[in-house]
């Protein structure tokens, strides 16, 4: 069992606040956010670095050059965002590069030599953090859908998609020897394993995931491309983000099932444009993955 230590404890809850509040009182958290002074708004997520001096010091690797960029970064995003609204930019380059930065720096794991062993998810939850100040309260982004306050049509819409997505998976999945079917087991005990699963892969895992390629890069794609296109493209992107799963090399099966597995999910965000409903999709395909066919 990894010890964990007050610091680790206080750390987990200030990265997981803004996360949680943007999540479930998303009009609050704005509002809240644009009613500060304009410097305060943009200087506020320089507070992000607050986990990691926590989670360092505690664990004896503190650095003061990731400290700073822990500080700067979601300042950077923020002003940026903040200021292309200002001066009214025709373009979603500042989008657009912010978004470089979120993927990049998650998918290539720029940062995560940062932290302690099996510490390291703090990285992706500041990130998210940076990432949903910028466009929730600076950019005020429309048609996102970050609301985690999942509704029957979300679940309904979400079971849907999956249904639809899981032939294709299975087949494709055993075809390509990606899938290995593993036995039940008890149904109680089976109940357990996937609700954990399923919770713990909806909140830190699918929402994550979901909120960065349906609620921005397929937002955004469906302004340029419209709605197919927007669709298959961030399927794509979200397929490639997985070659280096599982695997040394460029794991293409991965890459291939994930890709379809981004057709259903962006066919579940774009319903009502919810989260929410593509998330539930996204955490069912995961945990029956991970418990049954990995």
């Amino acid at each position: 069992m990894y010890p964990v230590s007050p610091l680790i404890v206080i750390a987990a809850v200030l990265a997981l606040v803004p996360y949680f509040w943007a999540g479930f009182c998303p009009a609050n958290f704005t509002a809240r956010m644009r009613g500060l002074p304009l410097v305060a708004q943009m200087l506020l997520p320089s507070i992000l670095c607050a986990p990691y001096a926590l989670v360092s010091i505690d664990r004896g690797v503190f650095s003061a050059r990731w400290l700073a960029l822990y500080a700067i970064l979601p300042v950077a995003m923020a002003a940026s965002l903040r200021l292309s609204g200002l001066i009214h930019i025709k373009s979603n380059w500042p989008e657009w590069l912010v978004l470089a930065v979120l993927g990049l720096a998650v998918d290539l794991r720029w940062f995560e030599h940062a932290w302690p062993a099996h510490l390291s998810v703090f990285n992706k939850v500041l990130l998210l953090d940076a990432g949903i100040y910028a466009f929730l309260a600076m950019r005020e982004l429309d048609g996102v859908g970050f609301d985690l306050r999942l509704r029957v049509r979300d679940i309904l819409i979400g079971l849907r998609e999956f249904l639809f997505y899981f032939p294709f998976a299975l087949g494709l999945g055993l075809a390509l020897g990606f899938l290995h079917p593993h036995a039940f087991g008890s149904l109680g005990a089976v109940a357990l394993k996937f609700a954990g699963a399923w919770i713990f892969t909806f909140f830190f895992i699918a929402v994550p995931e979901e909120l960065f390629f349906r609620g921005w890069v397929q937002n955004l794609l469906e302004r340029h491309i419209g709605r197919s296109r927007a669709l298959i493209a961030t399927a794509i992107l979200f397929g490639l983000s997985h070659f280096n799963k599982r695997a040394v090399h460029f794991n293409w099966r991965y890459v291939l099932l994930a890709a379809i597995a981004g057709i259903f999910y962006g066919r579940a965000w774009r319903r009502d444009r919810r989260v929410a409903a593509s998330s539930f999709t996204h955490a069912t395909v995961d945990s029956v993955w991970s418990l049954w066919f990995r």
